[in-house]
């Protein structure tokens, strides 16, 4: 037990850095409230790193005194962890380990506490089912990616989520249902909020089958800015990683045009063109987008996520004018979530073609068309 008076002064610049939570790793718990009955009081205690006793724990026989009473030896925690360290598993916590953990901690209070007010974004969460999986997203994994260079505008996250939902995409009302949902749901909670301003700015995290992330970034379009989130399977999170060098897209066109049109996104896995003709039929023109290796979890950076968006541009640019303008995209995509989004976020509706998305289920099969203007016989074996 501390035998030591901290001043107060010295408390509440402590109380400041820690902004008022645990310091212990992973721990962050508000310390001015009782987390289950949310009664306000006091439940911080003012731990020593060095003991401010040459006999108390991690004690040392100049510091000790020295350090007694300096902010850079103390730490904010529950009472827990307080046990923890000085009592329960002294060991385990020496002098190296405890001041990583309070560094750390202020430092990422210091950056969330320094975002501008204009920095603020609405999280917005969709979750669909994939096969026999739910397909949650979560609050606590997903909003970390955010910072620093964004925070939450508010909590809970929008959720355009059918809850429990009982279809499965092998059903044939699955698509229509959960379309019809997402639509719903983005016109009640997002598309009215951005016509009266209340949103500028969006951070997206989503988790369902292709063609509904595709139908998700139509709506979102690029009216309201927006950053779309990827989870990584290494690490497993979904904040941005560093930018791989020398990667590029390849874009490979048709050798014969025909009139009937696909587009092949073999990005998180390899699409055999051959499977799209035994779909279509053999009057088809693939063109394909690709990259050298692909797999599921090639997408680290956002600067990827850029890119992707300017070869879609051109991409569908060149598709019309080589095509016609009354005909219709067939699309097969196996992509990152993120890049689905996107690229239904790059379509735009009085621009470009059709879109006939494609859901990979024992076989392709025909999920929902986007942009229907135009009265055309789908060939769909």
């Amino acid at each position: 037990m501390s035998k030591t008076s901290i001043p107060d002064r010295v408390k509440n610049r402590l109380w400041g850095k820690a902004a008022g939570r645990c310091q212990y790793e992973g721990c962050n718990e508000p310390l001015w409230m009782d987390s289950l009955t949310q009664w306000e009081f006091n439940a911080a205690y003012i731990a020593h790193i060095i003991a401010d006793s040459p006999n108390g724990p991690r004690g040392h026989e100049t510091l000790s005194e020295k350090l007694a009473k300096d902010i850079s030896n103390l730490m904010l925690m529950c009472d827990k962890h307080h046990r923890l360290i000085d009592r329960e598993d002294v060991e385990g916590h020496p002098v190296e380990r405890l001041v990583d953990m309070k560094k750390k901690h202020e430092l990422r209070v210091e950056m969330v506490t320094s975002i501008g007010e204009d920095r603020k974004s609405h999280v917005l969460f969709y979750g669909a089912n994939i096969g026999e999986h739910s397909s949650p997203v979560h609050w606590e994994r997903t909003t970390p990616a955010m910072l620093p260079q964004r925070y939450p505008a508010e909590k809970p996250a929008i959720e355009l989520s059918i809850m429990n939902s009982p279809f499965r995409d092998h059903q044939e009302l699955y698509w229509t249902m959960e379309s019809e949902n997402l639509r719903n749901q983005f016109l009640d909670k997002v598309k009215r909020r951005l016509e009266l301003g209340d949103i500028q700015h969006l951070s997206v995290f989503a988790l369902a089958p292709q063609p509904l992330l595709i139908e998700l970034g139509r709506l979102l379009s690029d009216i309201c800015p927006a950053d779309v989130y990827q989870l990584h399977r290494e690490p497993s999170d979904w904040k941005w990683q560093d930018d791989p060098e020398g990667f590029e897209y390849i874009v490979e066109k048709p050798e014969i045009i025909h009139k009937k049109v696909a587009l092949n996104l073999s990005l998180s896995a390899t699409i055999d063109n051959q499977r799209i003709l035994n779909t279509l039929g053999d009057d088809v023109s693939i063109w394909n987008v690709t990259i050298p290796s692909p797999y599921n979890d090639y997408l680290k950076s956002s600067n990827q996520l850029r890119k992707i968006r300017k070869v879609f541009r051109e991409l569908l640019n060149n598709i019309k004018l080589v095509h016609g303008h009354d005909n219709i995209i067939h699309v097969f995509p196996a992509v990152p979530v993120s890049v689905a989004i996107e690229l239904g976020r790059v379509w735009m509706p009085k621009a470009d073609l059709p879109l006939s998305l494609f859901d990979e289920k024992d076989g392709f099969h025909h999920a929902f068309t986007i942009g229907e203007r135009i009265q055309l016989k789908e060939v769909v074996r």
